[in-house]
């Protein structure tokens, strides 16, 4: 049995999606963040060292981090429907995705949620870096994904269920309007059955929402 710790508005929207397309049994273990704080709870950390999300059991074994998670589960359950051949050469390009969703793409993306909570908002080198950084990166995918339903080898991927956590979301709060690939492309991600049920999941273990 497979049980994910899911913790609500974090990248266990990943694993919980992933796990709706393998369409495998498993089980969820809902955590829900502090609501004044809005970080995890105690109780992750009585899972997990880190006390982060996703977390995932298998035979008795946890994992933590949401890429390697994907990865493991696609290895084992999909590697023929949701990966490239390893002998492909889309291959290589399937795993510069994986990296970047949460490389490149995550740290000015990350460092604008902070500054913004911080109430750093004058800091000129700090928005001119998270500004001029963002815009290489969305040019970058946007051309990337011109064209395209999936990032790589016109298929799903474990690719598109990485980058999907930021890029669905920004979709919907209109953040993508300059980059009208990658919006085409998150739109059309989180219409994907797997993913409705997803968020239908999110929904029910939400209770912030």
């Amino acid at each position: 049995m497979i049980r994910l710790h899911h913790l609500n508005q974090s990248r266990s929207l990943r694993i919980l999606w992933l796990l709706e397309e393998l369409d495998v049994p498993y089980e969820i273990v809902s955590h829900q963040r502090d609501a004044k704080t809005h970080l995890a709870p105690e109780s992750l950390k009585a899972v997990h060292p880190l006390g982060k999300s996703p977390v995932i059991e298998i035979d008795g074994q946890l994992y933590a981090e949401s890429g390697a998670i994907t990865e493991l589960l696609i290895e084992r359950f999909a590697p023929e429907r949701l990966r490239p051949a390893t002998d492909s050469s889309d291959y290589g390009y399937y795993l510069q995705w994986n990296d970047f969703a949460e490389s490149s793409l995550m740290l000015p993306l990350m460092l604008e949620l902070f500054s913004k909570k911080a109430g750093v908002n004058d800091n000129e080198f700090l928005n001119g870096y998270i500004d001029t950084e963002k815009a290489r990166l969305f040019k970058y995918l946007d051309a990337a994904v011109e064209g395209k339903s999936f990032i790589v080898g016109d298929k799903l991927s474990g690719a598109d269920f990485m980058l999907s956590f930021d890029l669905i979301i920004l979709a919907k709060r209109q953040k993508l309007d300059a980059y009208p690939n990658i919006r085409k492309y998150a739109e059309a991600l989180a219409e994907l059955d797997s993913h409705k049920r997803a968020m239908q999941l999110e929904a029910k273990y939400d209770e912030t929402l």
